[in-house]
């Protein structure tokens, strides 16, 4: 004769079901929200906004371009060496310059400058652009991205958090970029 008190064995198994499926949900679910609430957690919401130091203006002579790195602003502990980004930069007179993002505006090649010939290349589909960044020949429709950037106490920061491209930031900061 059965008790009120114990428990049978199909009981058993099914709060013990039960509990394995809460364990297995909580384990799946942990690893999820986790990734949902990461951007706010790390405190880089505003870390596509951010300006970032490229140098001295005294390293960028006046009418030439060099390549300078910078460290993207949206760091993982498991990126590496691949936040050390690189740009062109072109100084052109004084404090007015230009800062092109290294990427072909095609397929995102690395471009490279000749001044040989005053222009940048693309050794992946041919790409050729001017000094100024405009496009010469070759497949891209467009010139090089530029870089938003500004020198304050002869530092020069640009604001690197995203690949600089035609769009609403460019409308805002009330210029027409090159590459459109």
């Amino acid at each position: 004769m059965p008790n009120e008190n114990t428990i049978s064995r199909r009981g058993l198994f099914m709060k013990l079901g039960i509990l394995f499926n809460g364990v297995v949900a909580t384990a799946l679910a942990v690893p999820i929200v986790r990734f949902l609430l990461s951007s706010v957690t790390r405190g880089h919401a505003n870390g596509y906004a951010s300006w970032v130091p490229l140098g001295s203006l005294r390293e960028f002579p006046e009418g030439e371009t060099r390549l300078a790195t910078f460290r993207n602003p949206n760091v993982m502990p498991t990126d590496g060496k691949t936040v050390d980004t690189a740009c062109w930069v072109r100084r052109i007179a004084g404090d007015e310059l230009q800062v092109f993002a290294v990427n072909c505006a095609h397929l995102g090649c690395p471009v490279r400058w000749f001044p040989q010939s005053g222009l940048f290349m693309c050794p992946c589909h041919g790409g050729a652009y001017y000094r100024d960044g405009s496009r010469a020949s070759g497949p891209p429709e467009r010139g090089l991205f530029e870089y938003p950037y500004k020198v304050e106490s002869g530092l020069i920061t640009i604001q690197a958090g995203e690949l600089p491209a035609p769009g609403p930031t460019a409308v805002l900061a009330g210029r027409k970029p090159p590459c459109a």
